[in-house]
């Protein structure tokens, strides 16, 4: 006797994986690229939070200097720090950069990146 409950197939077509793997290949290539970007910035956070021993905006701003020679730093230089004091009367380093990637034809990804000592 057969059963009359038919089962039906499941899965993926050959189109359905070529999608799917052409959509990980953009996603991967995004990943490859926002992900440098990324570790500079917290590369760059913790540079700016070694300028708490500097009491000057040249002291702030010769040691920004140094921990970006020694870790890489290309984004953003010891001259486009934003260096104030608080009202405690504290040393407040702030930076913020941008960073494009050209996409396709018009298409640009801009990333934005902020931050200030702690």
């Amino acid at each position: 006797m057969r059963s009359s409950i038919r089962h039906r197939q499941r899965g993926l077509s050959v189109f359905g994986m070529l999608l799917l793997a052409v959509l990980i290949g953009l996603v991967g290539v995004l990943v490859s690229q926002i992900a440098p970007t990324f570790i500079e910035y917290l590369t760059i956070g913790r540079a700016v939070d070694k300028t708490k021993a500097g009491n000057t905006v040249s002291e702030v701003r010769q040691i920004f200097a140094k921990a970006a020679e020694v870790d890489g730093i290309t984004s953003i230089t010891s001259k486009e720090l934003d260096i104030s004091k608080s009202d405690a009367d504290v040393v407040v380093v702030s930076f913020s950069y941008q960073r494009e990637f050209h996409l396709a034809g018009p298409a640009w990804l801009v990333l934005r990146y902020s931050g200030r000592s702690k």
